[in-house]
């Protein structure tokens, strides 16, 4: 499947903007009263996990979670060219409604992408959408393509290929990807094996890392941090964060090269081309 163009050998450099590293609950937790959900430190203030990716004019969205209108508000996501989903849990799909306003008066319908579990999971839940007689006539003007779940599977996104990377979450294996010199890894508990042989030669690679204590479904932080030295990026940055995690006190913790990622991080990054260029920007 392309969206447009065809790959350029010319380097290009994009930049991802997380528009949130939260735990599916948010942080602060509603009812909690922790040090962590209490701070005044801006850092703990964690969306729903989603990222933004800016390239050559182009918008393409990682998930839309609950917070995608308020995000996009934030972070002046005031158009999208394309979403991929990694998996059709609530934090990651529940937003999907809020992509109307930005397909209306658009001349071509927003291409969505998602393995099948999760264009079920769409289908269902935004029915009034995806049917064809009785459609709600406001609703977002959007065609969904479905992704072959093999390790490796690619499509072409204005000239960019952006491949699925299988990871194991929890019971299900859902999708991370991987474009150019970056990889977006959220919800993961692990990865298989042959995985990692499409994580090779990163300048980022983005990790869950949702707490201290294991979990059944998401990496905890020593495991992350072992994830990343076995992928071996040029740098790591840590999303899907709980309340669990202070942003500064475990900032301090991590080795060289690993990060606490935040709402607002800005990264840039090759995403085509043959030089070698990231680097973090001020948020």
């Amino acid at each position: 499947m392309s969206a447009s163009g065809t790959p350029s050998t010319a380097p290009v450099i994009a930049e991802m903007t997380f528009l949130g590293t939260g735990t599916s609950m948010g942080v602060p937790t509603l009812g909690c009263r922790c040090d962590v959900c209490l701070s005044k430190d801006a850092h703990n203030n964690r969306m729903r996990s989603s990222v933004v990716l800016r390239f050559a004019d182009r918008v393409v969205l990682i998930d839309t979670g609950q917070d995608f209108r308020t995000q996009a508000l934030r972070f002046g996501v005031d158009h999208v060219d394309a979403v991929l989903y990694t998996h059709g849990h609530a934090d990651h799909v529940l937003g999907f409604d809020d992509l109307r306003p930005l397909t209306f008066g658009k001349a071509a319908r927003l291409p969505l992408y998602a393995d099948d579990p999760t264009a079920d999971t769409l289908e269902r839940i935004f029915s009034y959408t995806f049917q064809e007689r009785d459609r709600y006539p406001t609703s977002a003007r959007v065609d969904l393509h479905r992704l072959s779940s093999e390790p490796g599977t690619a499509i072409d996104l204005f000239g960019v290929p952006f491949q699925r990377v299988p990871v194991v979450h929890g019971r299900n294996i859902i999708a991370g990807y991987r474009f150019g010199a970056a990889a977006y890894l959220t919800d993961m508990s692990d990865i298989p094996d042959e995985s990692f042989a499409l994580l090779q030669n990163l300048d980022i690679v983005v990790l869950d890392a949702l707490r201290r204590e294991p979990h059944p479904s998401h990496s905890h932080l020593d495991k992350s941090i072992a994830l990343a030295a076995r992928i071996g990026a040029k740098q790591t940055y840590f999303t899907h964060i709980s309340h669990d995690l202070d942003h500064a006190a475990t900032e301090a913790t991590l080795p060289a090269g690993v990060h606490m990622a935040y709402d607002g991080l800005r990264l840039q990054f090759l995403i085509a081309g043959s030089s070698s260029v990231s680097a973090a920007v001020p948020a």
